[in-house]
């Protein structure tokens, strides 16, 4: 299969992620870089389509993140959002200055049906608006494709050179046809047929492995997440009798949870993967003894799961090879893909560590998002039960205890996420949630129990919903159902007093809370 590839050029927006997600929607794939990734890069990549994201900056303002006029005559068709048409404009020799009325939220944008753009989009569509400057004069060659009340030019594009310009964002769900304009973009205007899908990923992922391992062994790292669960099966699939597959359980993990990930991937099980568990939980607890910065705690565990590979690996013979269930989420949100910050590190990400005695890591759903990863998960077989399981981070509980990690926390944060979920699940609400779990504060609060004074602990519940978990929003969740499960906490679970609800979304909250 030809990947056809279309770009999204991160300025610093927040929907970096989302925009690349929706383009992946329309069946064709996509990568982020930044704004300053070098232009003869991005030439030899040879891309269907760019896409210029938003960002926080004004283009006009001196040292604002921008890009090279050559950008938009190289042949290639160009789609700016929000800042990113701005900057196309402004680069061109139009004119951006602050507006007089900013504009927020869902607006009504009269649309030009007739531009290419807009093929098959209502005349007068909902869109989501977020800038405090505008277009006041478009560069020569453009014309005026949409408008609202208050911003005269919503769109503008210029049909000959397949150059165009949003000042909305139609990678959100809140622009009621922005996928259709996306469509629009990636399947007509950049010509792309579409044939990014996940029957063909697996094929050809399959393929590849077979091609870089040749006859040597590997090693997977086996969390009994659904991203590690669906990485074993395809490598089991593609190189068999050569995978061992490696079960950490470092003592972080959900209430029960090794007991069950050996029952379903072990020797009783369904699969043959060549399983071993590993009983870490003591050296876990006492590398994280006293660390209480999230960062670090992260690195410790990522280690430490590195060293206790190595030890498994040489008791079994030579090992070439590591496999981790990297996705793509993981690969930005750590600083390696787009211009954003480093959100988080994640223990799978960013090479080999110091001292590794494995020849290289294959990462076969690090091109992924969480969607397509469940999607490869049933076409290798795998049944929905695991494939629609609860996300889990790789440091576990590590980063849903805030603050240091000990073994009493750790019984705490499973026995209040054991309740918490089962109770969601009595309610019916564990297939309409996307993530929900419970995790253990830092603060310790006064409260009345039994006639006495306790100073114990606050658990925080956790529950969003989400598309594609680059944005999210809090799960309504019946009342009466916290009422519940904060009941059974406080009953159950020794050393809790009080239950909190998180209403955060995402951004500016993160879903985990380190």
């Amino acid at each position: 299969m030809n990947k056809e590839l279309v770009i999204v050029i991160d300025f610093g927006g927040q929907y970096n992620q989302l925009v690349a997600r929706r383009v992946r929607e329309c069946n064709v794939y996509c990568e982020i870089y930044s704004y300053k990734t070098d232009l003869d890069k991005i030439k030899a990549m040879n891309p269907r389509g760019i896409i210029l994201t938003g960002g926080p900056d004004s283009c006009y303002a001196e040292g604002a993140a921008t890009c090279s006029a050559e950008l938009f005559s190289m042949g290639i068709p160009v789609l700016g959002l929000c800042y990113g048409a701005q900057m196309m404009m402004f680069v061109l020799g139009g004119k951006v200055e602050k507006a007089p009325v900013r504009e927020y939220g869902k607006t009504e944008v009269m649309v030009d049906t007739g531009s290419p753009l807009f093929y098959n989009v209502s005349p007068a569509t909902i869109c989501w608006m977020s800038h405090n400057d505008y277009i006041s004069e478009t560069a020569p060659g453009f014309e005026i494709i949409a408008h609202t009340a208050d911003c005269p030019v919503a769109a503008v594009q210029d049909q000959e050179r397949e150059l165009y310009a949003i000042q909305f964002h139609p990678e959100v769900l809140h622009t009621s046809e922005g996928s259709r304009m996306l469509h629009n973009f990636v399947r007509g205007i950049c010509g792309c047929s579409g044939n990014w899908r996940m029957d063909s990923f697996v094929k050809e992922s399959v393929d590849a492995i077979r091609r870089k391992v040749g006859n040597g062994k590997v090693l997977c790292a086996l969390s009994g997440g659904v991203d590690s669960s669906v990485a074993a099966v395809l490598l089991s699939r593609a190189v068999g009798s050569q995978l061992t597959c490696v079960f950490v359980d470092h003592g972080l993990l959900r209430k029960n949870e090794g007991d069950e990930v050996e029952a379903v991937f072990g020797p009783d099980g369904n699969y043959d993967l060549n399983f071993i568990r590993v009983n870490a939980q003591k050296r876990f607890y006492e590398k994280l003894q006293g660390v209480e910065e999230p960062e670090r705690k992260r690195k410790i565990i990522g280690e430490e799961f590195i060293r206790v590979f190595e030890e498994e690996a040489k008791k079994i013979g030579s090992v070439d090879f590591l496999v981790q269930g990297t996705i793509y989420p993981d690969v930005v949100e750590s600083g390696l893909g787009g211009e954003s910050a480093v959100i988080k590190s994640h223990h799978n990400v960013g090479g080999l560590p110091e001292c590794v005695d494995f020849k290289e890591i294959i990462e076969p759903l690090r091109s992924l998002f969480k969607d397509e990863v469940r999607k490869v998960g049933l076409e290798l077989g795998i049944p929905e039960y695991l494939v629609y399981r609860q996300p889990f981070p790789g440091p576990g509980l590590g980063i849903r205890i805030i603050g240091e990690v000990t073994a009493e926390k750790v019984k705490i944060v499973q026995d209040a996420d054991a309740i918490y979920r089962e109770e969601i699940a009595n309610a019916g609400l564990d297939r309409s949630i996307n993530q929900y779990f419970a995790a253990l504060t830092n603060m310790r609060s006064v409260g009345v129990m039994g006639d006495e004074r306790t100073y114990d602990y606050a658990i925080a519940l956790r529950a969003v919903s989400t598309v594609d978990f680059m944005t999210a929003e809090s799960a309504q969740i019946p009342y009466e159902v916290l009422q519940k499960v904060t009941s059974r906490i406080i009953n159950e679970v020794g050393h809790v007093n009080r239950v909190l609800y998180d209403v955060t979304s995402k951004p500016p909250g993160t879903i985990e809370f380190e």
